[in-house]
């Protein structure tokens, strides 16, 4: 087990997944298959870090039923230690997807309104206040109210944790305005982004600037097949994603690139090698059909690494 307790707050839920199988034909019944698994921006990132050889605690709001149990199971199965605050009389959250052939994302619908019930207040507990102590690094998705956000964010902040977010989506990155400059890394894709900063247009090396400009010290914005960017101070740096074969899923991704990013970052790597890790370990994970691939390891990410190009520095 690594040095260093890993705190993450945020989505556990359930995922479906509806892939179809020939060329999409949108307003049409498509044939396809259908999956399910444990999900979540924040818990994908928590049980890549516990492959990644970490101690990882994951707080989360949870219903009383079966899909709950999933999760809870789905937790153990990994080695993240499970902390929810369960609701008896509730429904797990869930996201439902609809995939394209190639594993693209079409449409998804997230029913994720016991959120709304994890409330600033729960951060007060004895129990989740000493486990916010006791935590080196606090991760917290954008599954979670915005009051709730800052009010982690503040407390983590002050006592000097590394402290970092998953934007979730364009619609729930904004949950973050209150509290950027209390952040060490928010990872987001550019429409995140541009959600995030506003405007249009910007090219690859003024990510940094515009988003520092508004108030965030640290952050990775990944762009598909391009180059990936990572900012720090005055630190900022490209990477390019290598080409892969084939696509299993692109769920999941974007999360293991956290994990693999702040994996690193805590061991010491710099700013250009953690985003190194970072893909190589998002590369692992769209090759599989899991959120959170079967493979995935140090020793996974070691090896995939080698496929990963230089950082290029972009100032």
């Amino acid at each position: 087990m690594k040095d260093g307790q890993i705190c993450v707050f945020g989505g556990a839920h359930i995922d479906r997944r509806g892939r179809i199988s020939g060329a999409t034909a949108p307003g049409a019944s498509n044939p396809g298959t259908w999956f399910e698994e444990a999900g979540g921006g924040g818990f994908n990132a928590a049980r890549t870090l516990a492959c990644l050889g970490h101690e990882v605690h994951m707080v989360s709001a949870r219903g009383g039923d079966a899909d709950g149990e999933t999760v809870a199971q789905a937790a153990e199965a990994a080695g993240v230690i499970d902390r929810p605050f369960t609701f008896l009389d509730r429904r797990t959250p869930s996201y439902t997807a609809i995939l394209e052939n190639d594993g693209n994302l079409v449409v998804a619908l997230a029913d994720m309104d016991l959120y709304r019930l994890f409330s600033p207040r729960r951060l007060r507990q004895r129990a989740t206040r000493d486990l916010l102590a006791a935590s080196d690094v606090v991760i917290a998705d954008a599954n979670l109210p915005a009051e709730t956000i800052a009010s982690l964010v503040a407390t983590a902040s002050e006592q000097a944790k590394i402290v970092a977010g998953i934007a979730i989506s364009p619609a729930k990155v904004i949950r973050y305005g209150g509290c950027l400059d209390g952040m060490s890394f928010l990872f987001m894709n550019q429409a995140e982004a541009r959600a995030l900063a506003g405007g249009d247009g910007y090219a690859p090396e003024e990510w940094p600037s515009r988003l520092q400009s508004i108030g965030l010290r640290g952050g990775v914005i990944t762009r598909g097949s391009e180059p990936a960017i990572a900012f720090q101070g005055r630190q900022a740096v490209s990477v390019a994603p290598p080409a892969l074969d084939a696509l299993g899923d692109v769920t999941g991704a974007g999360d293991a690139l956290a994990a693999g990013f702040l994996s690193a970052h805590i061991g010491g790597e710099d700013l250009g090698s953690s985003l190194r890790h970072g893909i190589a370990a998002a590369g692992i994970t769209v090759l599989s059909a899991l959120a959170v691939s079967e493979k995935m390891s140090e020793e996974a990410v070691r090896a995939a690494i080698k496929l990963v190009p230089p950082a290029k520095i972009l100032s």
